[in-house]
């Protein structure tokens, strides 16, 4: 049993390799500004001030945009990486001979590199969906904490006699 999960180890970790390097061509600029805004909102002496949330509202929308680009090309190469797997597959079936189940054993078995750079894309897909998911609700999260703030600020300033122009 060790032999085979060492084997699902390393496999893993080829697959993992090539998914984490195309989500960081994508990824990486996202990543960073998230572990910043991260690092303010676990500031708990200091809350975010008001032009931190202001560049969170400006930045985010720029990065989710660049993001969601590249969630399409990775989709794309997906598609492209599952159709050659399919192609070198069905090629195998048609020139092997022998019986149904040998066939399919055959052409299983010569197309796992392709079916392992399928399942990268797939990951890669998948991992740059959920961060660009996740930036959107940072960015819904910190649109509701300034209006908020704006509310406050209008209901203290009504409240001490000021008038606010409409």
């Amino acid at each position: 049993m060790d032999d085979i999960i060492k084997s699902i180890e390393d496999k893993s970790k080829i697959i993992e390799g090539i998914a984490n390097k195309l989500v960081y061509q994508y990824c990486n600029v996202l990543d960073e500004y998230m572990e910043q805004i991260g690092l303010i909102l676990n500031d708990i002496q200091n809350p975010p001030t008001d032009v931190e949330l202001e560049d969170m509202a400006l930045n985010l929308p720029n990065f989710l945009y660049f993001v969601g680009e590249g969630v399409e090309s990775i989709g794309i190469r997906e598609d492209v990486a599952k159709a050659l797997k399919q192609d070198l597959y069905n090629e195998i079936r048609l020139n092997t001979t022998g019986t149904v189940g040998d066939k399919q054993a055959r052409a299983e078995m010569e197309s796992v590199e392709e079916s392992l750079i399928h399942c990268a894309y797939q990951r890669a897909y998948k991992k740059m969906k959920l961060k660009l998911e996740a930036g959107f609700e940072m960015l819904n999260s910190v649109k509701k904490v300034i209006s908020r703030r704006m509310l406050e600020l209008q209901l203290s300033f009504e409240s001490q006699g000021g008038k606010i122009r409409e």
